[in-house]
């Protein structure tokens, strides 16, 4: 199908995306990678009056080292993210989710912050930048404001983005010690959403856990993380028995859907299992 009509904006910095997000009307729509909105559109399942293209931008690419973060533009395509060599050493974990994204055109074309703002609980982005305590730098009109991972999922596709305003960049905090890091994803077919997934970054000090971040994707209408096996994992020694036990608690405080790829109580053993084996490969067992 064909999208209904809408105003077009093609900015080339965020102070003129902003202005035109501003002027565009009641229902605007920005356009980052374009690799959800344009179907939705094609199928007039939205029908915006006006689409930004951040394609211009290009101080919203990239990746660089900030001191005691890494800062990764939120027009960076998934190809350029898990290729970069700063992600690679002191985020691999990023890189490792993002290489299971689709497939290689849309890792050609997606973004990291467009997969971000989307939220779909589904998607294998936001529980990692969960994991990582990643925090999200947002620009409005009024100036910029940072707000962590954990504060940024607020709903089914629904972000703590205002109206009006932009995602410019995500930090992530380097991490400093002897971390091991893992995404496990359970798919139904090949380059297909999770029906469910577990980021798992773990910090081991004298044989044991000394700390441990569980980042859940599709138990809920955000991600999550999985405090009760955190809680369980501090302090405790690494072994294959103690992470098992501790992995079951995995789907405690979540609300998985019910859906034709999984009924709610199978992605609960799924979130058990791919918790005990992303575990077990972070601390390195």
């Amino acid at each position: 199908m064909i999208p209904a009509a809408f105003e077009y904006a093609r900015p080339t910095s965020v102070d003129e995306a902003l202005q035109a997000i501003a002027e565009g009307g009641d229902d605007v729509k920005v356009l980052a990678g374009g690799q959800s909105l344009i179907p939705v559109m094609r199928l007039r399942l939205a029908a915006p009056e006006t689409v930004v293209d951040l394609s211009r931008v290009a101080e919203l690419r990239g990746v660089r080292d900030d001191g005691d973060a890494l800062v990764i533009g939120a027009m960076t395509t998934h190809h350029d993210v898990m290729t970069d060599p700063l992600v690679l050493q002191h985020a691999p974990l990023i890189a490792e989710a993002t290489e299971t994204v689709a497939d290689r055109q849309v890792r050609a074309r997606g973004t990291f912050g467009g997969a971000l703002v989307h939220a779909d609980p589904a998607g294998d982005l936001p529980a990692v930048a969960l994991a990582l305590d990643a925090e999200f730098v947002i620009a409005g009109l009024e100036g910029r404001r940072t707000v962590p991972a954990a504060e940024f999922f607020l709903d089914y596709l629904t972000t703590a983005l205002e109206e009006g305003e932009l995602l410019v960049e995500i930090r992530v905090p380097k991490l400093a010690g002897e971390w091991g890091m893992r995404y496990e994803k359970f798919n139904r077919v090949a380059q297909a959403w999770s029906i469910v997934a577990v980021a798992a970054v773990v910090r081991r000090e004298n044989g044991h856990i000394a700390e441990a971040r569980i980042g859940l994707t599709n138990m809920g209408t955000t991600p999550l993380r999985a405090s009760a096996v955190e809680a369980a994992l501090a302090g405790a020694e690494a072994s294959p028995e103690t992470i098992a036990a501790a992995a079951r608690s995995a789907a405690e405080g979540t609300s998985p859907t019910s859906d034709l790829n999984a009924q709610a109580d199978y992605r609960e053993h799924l979130a058990q299992v791919l918790t005990r084996r992303a575990v077990t490969a972070a601390a390195g067992l």
